[in-house]
């Protein structure tokens, strides 16, 4: 059952109707000072500014490389109360983790920049480095940063690791708060789809005063984003789309259960000689397979097992995992003297987020993916509910009983950054400095309903009596077990009780932790004059310190549990570092050299677990005419492993695994060669294959305390095109290739077995083991530096606004990202248009936001626009699902020229626009109304993405309608 429950969301129209109606006699806003500008319309000196991208504070703020931006403005016409959703939309962005990730998420949202995992992409905030996520992969999670309080949004698209440190290989993500806020601001918002759910709402109350030596700004913020659960939408309500239960899960609320034919000891049945192995499963009625409740028939309330009744646990699931957020926020500063000033900013933000899955699945025996605790339990002969009298050795039913695995956290992020900045002279020179502290932490406590404990389910499935007055007991009438009560999952849906429920059930408590402290110096200045400009400097040195640590519940750290184990993790390390930037101008104003300007930088890395690093970096930036901006850089990257890279314990997951040897659930024995074949029979798969029994596999993964950091090589060239005859236009191109060597890769599940079945990769075949059966008992995989990845592509990104008009004033930006070549690992494969379960290798995506404003009207159309890709399609031939694959027959050759099927499926392109009209009312007030996704395009089917048949990149079918109301006083 969800944590949440619905609030009145007639207090946030209520409170938008206050705030307008206690405004209304107010005036509008002073019209605003023209830039470069006082008060008085005289010129003024241009403040020196530090800009994403380099360090050194100056008046002009483009670089040599590309950064993209989003003011505040831009962020409120896309309609979401979320920073994670406006940065997922960025055409730059990738696959990562967000809020339509249910099994497998955690209620964060990330970004992964040119699509290399959101472990590489660098979050600042205010120009500093944000707090990791609880995962404690490296990665931040956005939702942490508090949407009210957010000025802009810069993104740096190339490496910046020589200048920021660790984690900049893809790119940074700026995110700039407001500050020098006068006067007050409240906003509320209110969203739904037109299906009637998802609703979300927020409010938010900002205050500033600024005065001659001091500034203060602070706010609160409050969000609650609602669910929708998967049943309610078509292309999410069976686990594969158009296939029934075809795909459903072969545990299922009526059971799935089988006798050993011989002697059954930890999960083996050893047969009896001369028995095949297909024949180790017994039904009651000496037949072969397995056996399940029979309800509602007339007759024996029992009958064979078939592929008719997999289950449909997608209903179950959320589609849109909901969350509540409250923050705080402020930042203050002090001239202490005509040279120094004192600064600090603080944010806290608390989300509560919820996560539901399907009913427990409880695997037990010689049920396939059983734990090794689960594997030695069975239902006894003299079980009060065993009316077979014989030991029930394969044991699969689901829970429903239980209405669920609902997996709820709450976090709390706290950020702090002061210290002093100042400015001084030496000699005619001028310098600024600056020094003080960064601290982040993450505090998650984490709670789960409906796991159930193993060791209570043993001696409830073991003997057991009625006592005297009829009662159920445990054990035998001369040893009985005190609490213990019996469970019945022998029968129908509704056999297991609440007082069954409440003794094998325990709510697991969960703490995660991470902390990052960061102490920084730096200078920045002018030393000589050069033909193009003064010759200008930046330097600095910095010492920060992360750990992080996850503490499970007991009976998941013990592995006494149906869910998912994992052992605990803990771990810390330090750095210090130091960096030099310079800026060298050379030529200035002159023929075929308007400017002409170099940029050298360098960084020294030393780590306390794997010793030291320096990366280098060197950029240009050349105007042969003032118009016209030629730009490069060449830059050497790192990225650190993180805390659960090192030093994460052993914990399971169960991957959507289709193991090569086996017959079912995406197994392909029928087309292995036979050398193949061999490979599975010495493993002890028997003649024919085997029955998987389930998609997913027990999977081990852990940390590697001997991992090195990942090294890159970022090389971009672009052109900026500012013609004078155009004014309000402005087109760049830029050309990027990224190469990383030594990535931290685990090797999934999937590739493991593909490696050792269909490559002989004798590595691989020692990371797994199988039960005499065929089926996988065992299988490790842990973190090694062994990966390579070469990317390439172009972005463009042409503004326009055009001179204004009668009918108003049109502006537009176009940002477009294509990727040419993804590569990884040197295999030679292209991945771009290609698609796997929730990575997506588009080729283009394109973001296009076009603004119209006359007076005090204003509108918005947004455009967000996915190229097409193709899939593996081989699943849908195993289970009698061909026709739904575009292209059913493709033939390719393997790495031996040998023709083999590869069916494919396209996933076709994908566009959805958003639009948004607003009203600046006379009472200094500005109501938007917006729809997104206006129309209603449901996101392209795809047959291989996990838990649900669309990617979660892609927007949920359905129209959202939003308003929001903003009152200044």
């Amino acid at each position: 059952m969800s944590a949440y429950r619905p609030r009145p969301r007639t207090l946030v129209l209520a409170l938008a109707c206050a705030l307008s109606t206690l405004a209304t006699a107010q005036a509008q806003d002073a019209a605003p000072t023209p830039a470069g500008t006082d008060a008085s319309g005289e010129p003024v000196q241009l403040d020196r500014l530090t800009v994403t991208g380099s360090r050194i504070k100056r008046a002009d703020v483009e670089t040599s490389q590309p950064v993209f931006s989003l003011s505040r403005e831009d962020i409120q016409a896309q309609g979401l109360t979320s920073v994670g959703d406006v940065i997922q939309n960025l055409s730059a962005n990738g696959s990562t983790l967000n809020t339509t990730f249910n099994n497998g998420g955690n209620g964060e949202t990330r970004v992964s920049l040119r699509n290399l995992g959101d472990q590489r992409t660098l979050v600042l905030v205010n120009g500093r480095r944000w707090v990791g996520g609880t995962g404690l992969g490296g990665a931040v999670d956005l939702n942490t940063i508090p949407t009210a309080a957010v000025e802009r949004i810069e993104v740096l698209k190339d490496g910046a690791s020589v200048l920021y440190g660790s984690d900049a290989i893809a790119g940074v993500v700026n995110v700039i708060l407001r500050k020098e806020f006068d006067g007050a601001e409240a906003n509320v918002y209110i969203g739904g789809f037109d299906k009637g759910d998802g609703t979300r709402q927020s409010a938010d109350f900002t205050v500033g005063n600024t005065g001659e030596r001091w500034s203060t700004m602070m706010g609160v913020g409050y969000v609650k984003e609602e669910s929708v659960m998967a049943g309610d939408r078509e292309i999410s309500a069976e686990p594969v789309y158009r296939t029934g239960t075809a795909f459903g899960s072969s545990t299922t609320p009526f059971g799935r259960f089988a006798f050993c034919n011989g002697t059954f000891a930890n999960g083996v049945c050893n047969r009896a000689a001369g028995v095949p192995a297909d024949q180790a499963d017994q039904r009651p009625n000496g037949t072969f397979g397995q056996f399940t409740y029979n309800p509602g028939a007339s007759g024996t309330q029992w009958r064979n097992f078939t592929g008719a009744d997999f289950y449909n646990f997608a209903p179950e699931n959320y589609l849109l995992t909901p969350q509540e957020r409250i923050s705080l926020f402020g930042q203050g500063s002090l001239n202490i003297t005509d040279r120094v000033r004192g600064f600090i900013t603080a944010t806290y933000n608390n989300r509560t987020s919820d996560t539901l899955l399907a009913s427990m699945p409880v695997v037990l025996g010689s049920g396939p993916g059983a734990t090794p605790i689960g594997a030695t339990i069975t239902i006894s002969p003299n079980s009060i509910y065993n009316p077979f009298g014989r030991e029930v050795t394969r044991i699969q039913r689901r829970v429903t009983e239980s209405g669920g695995r609902n997996f709820v956290s709450e976090v709390d992020t706290y950020g702090f950054s002061g210290g002093l900045e100042g400015n001084f002279e030496l000699g005619s020179r001028y310098f600024d400095w600056d020094a003080g502290m960064v601290y982040g932490r993450n505090r998650l406590n984490a709670s789960t309903r409906g796991l159930f404990n193993l060791q209570a389910i043993r001696l409830a499935l073991g003997p057991s009596f009625r006592d005297t007055a009829g009662v159920a007991r445990c054990g035998t009438p001369t040893a009985p077990i005190d609490g213990c009560v019996p469970l019945n999952l022998l029968g129908a849906v509704g056999s297991i009780t609440p007082e069954m429920l409440n003794y094998i059930s325990f709510e697991a408590h969960d703490r995660f932790g991470y902390d990052m402290k960061q102490y920084f110096a730096n200078v920045s200045g002018e030393l000589f004059e050069l033909p193009g400009g003064m010759f200008s400097f930046a330097a600095g040195a910095e010492k920060r310190f992360e750990s992080g640590y996850d503490a499970p519940d007991a009976l998941i750290n013990g592995g006494q549990t149906t869910g998912n184990a994992r052992t605990a993790t803990a771990g810390r390390y330090s750095v210090q570092e130091a960096y030099l930037e310079l800026a060298v101008p050379l030529l200035k104003e002159l023929p075929f050299a308007h400017e002409l300007e170099f940029n050298l930088a360098g960084r020294w890395s030393d780590y306390s677990n794997f010793g030291d690093t320096t990366n280098r970096k060197f950029g240009f930036k050349w105007r042969p005419v003032e118009d016209l901006l030629l730009r490069g850089n060449w830059a050497e990257g790192f990225r650190a492993p993180a805390i659960g890279e090192l030093f994460q314990g052993l914990a399971d997951t169960f991957e959507a695994t289709g193991d090569p040897c086996s017959i079912t659930f995406g197994g392909n024995y029928a087309n292995l060669s036979p050398d193949q074949r061999a490979r599975c029979h010495a493993q002890g798969v028997p003649v024919g294959g085997y029955d998987q029994g389930n998609d997913q596999i027990r999977t081990s993964v852990g940390g590697n305390a001997d991992l090195g950091p990942e090294t890159s090589v970022n090389k971009t060239l672009g052109v900026v095109w500012s013609p004078e005859f155009i004014s309000g236009f402005d087109v760049s191109l830029d050309w990027w290739n990224i190469q990383l060597s030594n990535t931290v890769i685990a090797y999934t599940a999937q590739a493991i077995l593909d490696a050792c079945i269909y490559d002989n990769n004798v590595q691989a075949c020692g990371l797994y083991n199988r039960k005499p059966d065929g089926s996988i008992d065992r299988l490790l995989s842990s973190s090694i530096n062994i990966g390579t990845t070469d990317v390439e592509g172009y972005d463009l990104t042409i503004g326009y606004r055009l001179p204004e008009q009668s009918w108003g004033r049109l502006s537009f930006v176009l940002d477009s990202t294509y990727t040419s070549h993804y590569e990884l690992n040197d295999d030679g494969d292209d991945l771009v248009g290609e698609y796997a379960n929730r990575l997506n290798f588009w080729r283009v995506r394109s973001n296009l936001l076009a603004r119209w404003e006359m007076g005090d009207w204003g509108a918005t159309w947004s455009s967000r626009y996915y190229s097409r890709q193709e899939e593996d399609c081989r699943a849908l031939f195993v289970n009698g699902f061909e026709e739904l694959c575009s292209d059913p027959n493709r033939i390719v050759n393997d790495d031996a020229g040998v023709p083999t099927a590869a069916p494919q499926n396209k996933i076709g392109g994908a566009t959805f626009h958003d639009a948004s009209v607003y009203f600046n009312a006379p009472w200094n007030a500005r109501i938007t109304l917006g729809i997104n996704n206006v129309g209603a395009k449901s996101p392209p089917v795809a047959y291989s993405t996990f838990a649900n048949s669309f990617d979660p990149q892609y927007d949920l079918p359905g129209r959202f309608f939003y308003l929001q109301y903003r009152q200044r006083f």
